[in-house]
Formats: structure tokens, C-alpha cells, sequence
């Protein structure tokens, strides 16, 4: 992040970028420059202008020190959030040692579905604040409660310490489903990025009650293998092949760990497993393809599966709630599938048992 950048507050500069993404269009294509076309596919205008305006400014996620790059991705979440999302009640609390934040939109019913939320971040980097808009957005648009987990962080805790707390936060919610008002059998998962790879680890290696739905923003779910993807978009798009190393190094830092189901949770043998997924990928991400082989393993094993692929768009999508529009409808894509897939789930649940 430039000096510049620093001293400038953060709520000045997504007033600016507000700002900026109001001019008409024309003016907004100037500034953003010629179009990108990469692998057939093209950079949509109002993401080409965001890293534009990131260029210019100097504001940047840097891998420089683990506090560093904490410090970068909340203020960059700052930027783009938006202002926070109103109609829901939130909470503090601790699920069994896990720290938590407890989402209830207003006047919902007690016995409704739960999303257990992993943020992204590279098992470094985010916490509860730096999505807290987007879990807002998640429990208010998706009529549903949000647990969302403050797992511990590498390289303090390396791995598999997140996957560890992922799961204690699941099992908490099943165990306390009466106190949290939710219905235990309604479970899902979600996450972006590194969280996306806790929410599907977790429901890998779910006990005897398990989620119904898997709700999947661009995982990480392979560290064994650098697939074309990485080598096509790992400049330029905001996560960089250097920041994806970086994060390795720091969470699993021994290579005879990377091809285990609990960091790779592609290369588990039976997958069949997991509940219905809806896995978003954006075209502009060098993890695209890894997110792309994993939900075609899933379908191949009986797993109902969507997979959707925003071309263009990059990787952190699923957090730019404040700016443009592009990004919020994609967002607003998987909520749509959230409740369509709890609503499954509910249904299934009616249906008696026969002898």
C-alpha cells in the first residue's frame, strides 16, 4: 500500500470510488483503458475500472508481513463493502472456544436454516470484520441465520488449526441448535477462497448430522498442483501467484502436507458425501480451474452440483458489495441458490419414511 493510500481515510476513498464508478460511461472507459481479453474471455468494465483505480491509487494487498497483509485486506474490505447492511440483529459469541458473530435478520422465525460462514484470506489474513457486510448481505437476502467463524490463523496456527476450529464451529451449531433458534436438519456451509476450502473440508469430515447445502465462492481446493488458470491470471488480477504461495508457506508450510484431504480436498477419494453445491468461479481468478475440476469431481460422483462461472470477474468478488453492480448480482446469484437449496432441504426432510 502506497503512503498516499495510508494517509488517506479509508471513508474518503470509497466516496472517491463511488464517485468514480457515477461518471458516465464514457468517462469510465477512459480511465479504465483499452478492454482485456484473456482465454476468451473479457474483463467486465466495471472490474477492469476497480483495478484500475487500485493501480492508480497504490492501494494494494501486499504480502509483506502477516500483520501487514491483515491490516491491507480490511482496509481494502472497507473500501469496496459498502455502507452496512441494516435489518439484521448481530451478535457475539464463542462456539466452543471458536471466536463467532451471530447474524438474525429482523422478524425471522425461530426453527429457520443456518449458514455457517468461512471467511477468505488465505488462512492469514480476515477475520470477522473484514466480511461482516457480506454476511449481512448473506443473511438478510438469504432469509436465513449466519454463524460466521473466527478461526484461528496461520502462521501462529498453521495448518490444520483453521480446519480444526471449521468444524468446531459446525458442531457447535448442531449442538446448540434450540439456543440459536435454527433447525438443526437446515445446516449449511459456505466460504470465500481459503473459506470456501474450510466449508467444503468440513463437510468432508462432518459427523453423524451433516450440512444439506454447500455454499462455494471461488475455493481454494487443491495446493498439490499449479493448473493453467494460475499461469494465466497470476498478475494483475488482485490475487497474484506470488500472494497464493505466500499463503501456503505460511498455512502448510511442509509440502508433505498439501496433499492431504484436509487441505486439498479435491484429491479425497469419495466425495459423494457432500450435500447439493453451488461452487462460483470467476473467470479473472487463478484459482478458476482448481474450483472447475473440483465441481466436476462432485458431479461425477452423484454430487448435485451448479457450477458458474463469472467470466469476467476476479477473485474477492463476493466482497465488492459497494461499488458498481456487477458484483453484488453475482452475489446475489448464490443467495438465490442458498434458498432454493434449503428449501430442497426442507422438503426432504418432510418426506416420511417408508418400510
Amino acid at each position: 500500500m502506497s503512503k498516499l493510500a495510508e494517509s488517506i481515510p479509508p471513508g474518503v476513498l470509497a466516496g472517491a470510488l463511488r464517485f468514480v464508478f457515477g461518471l458516465p460511461a464514457p468517462l469510465r472507459r477512459l480511465i479504465a483503458g483499452p478492454p482485456i481479453t484473456v482465454d476468451g474471455q473479457r474483463l467486465h468494465p466495471e472490474a477492469q475500472l476497480l483495478l484500475r483505480l487500485q493501480q492508480l491509487s497504490g492501494e494494494d494487498w501486499r504480502t509483506t508481513t502477516p500483520a501487514a497483509n491483515r491490516l491491507a485486506l480490511t482496509r481494502s474490505s472497507a473500501l469496496v463493502g459498502g455502507p452496512v447492511i441494516g435489518g439484521v440483529a448481530v451478535r457475539s459469541l464463542s462456539a466452543d472456544g471458536v471466536g463467532a458473530r451471530f447474524y438474525e435478520p429482523h422478524g425471522l422465525a425461530a426453527g429457520s436454516p443456518l449458514l455457517v460462514f468461512y471467511h477468505g484470506g488465505g488462512w492469514v489474513s480476515g477475520d470477522l470484520d473484514s466480511h461482516d457486510n457480506l454476511c449481512r448481505f448473506l443473511a438478510v437476502e438469504g432469509g436465513v441465520r449466519v454463524l460466521s467463524a473466527d478461526y484461528r490463523l496461520a502462521p501462529e496456527h498453521p495448518f490444520p488449526a483453521a480446519a480444526d476450529d471449521a468444524r468446531t464451529a459446525f458442531e457447535y451449531a448442531v449442538a446448540h441448535a434450540e439456543e440459536l433458534r435454527i433447525d438443526p436438519r437446515r445446516i449449511a456451509l459456505g466460504g470465500d477462497s481459503a473459506g470456501g476450502n474450510l466449508a467444503a473440508v468440513t463437510a468432508l469430515h462432518a459427523g453423524e448430522v451433516k450440512p444439506v447445502f454447500l455454499l462455494l465462492f471461488y475455493p481454494a481446493v487443491d495446493a498439490s498442483v499449479r493448473r493453467r488458470s494460475r499461469e494465466l491470471f497470476g498478475r494483475g488480477f488482485f490475487l497474484t501467484d506470488e500472494k497464493m504461495d505466500w499463503f501456503l508457506d505460511h498455512y502448510a508450510p511442509s509440502r508433505d502436507t498439501h496433499t492431504d484431504p484436509r487441505l486439498s480436498v479435491l484429491l479425497a477419494e469419495d466425495l459423494s458425501g457432500l450435500p447439493p453445491t453451488y461452487l462460483a468461479t470467476a473467470g479473472f481468478d487463478p484459482l478458476r480451474d482448481e474450483g472447475e475440476a473440483f465441481a466436476e469431481k462432485l458431479a461425477r460422483q452423484g454430487v448435485p452440483v451448479v457450477l458458474r462461472r463469472y467470466e469476467g470477474l476476479f477473485h474477492g468478488y463476493a466482497n465488492i458489495l459497494g461499488v458498481g453492480g456487477v458484483f453484488r448480482e453475482a452475489v446475489a446469484e448464490a443467495v438465490g441458490s442458498l434458498r432454493t437449496g434449503l428449501a430442497l432441504a426442507n422438503t426432504r426432510q418432510d418426506i416420511p419414511e417408508t418400510a
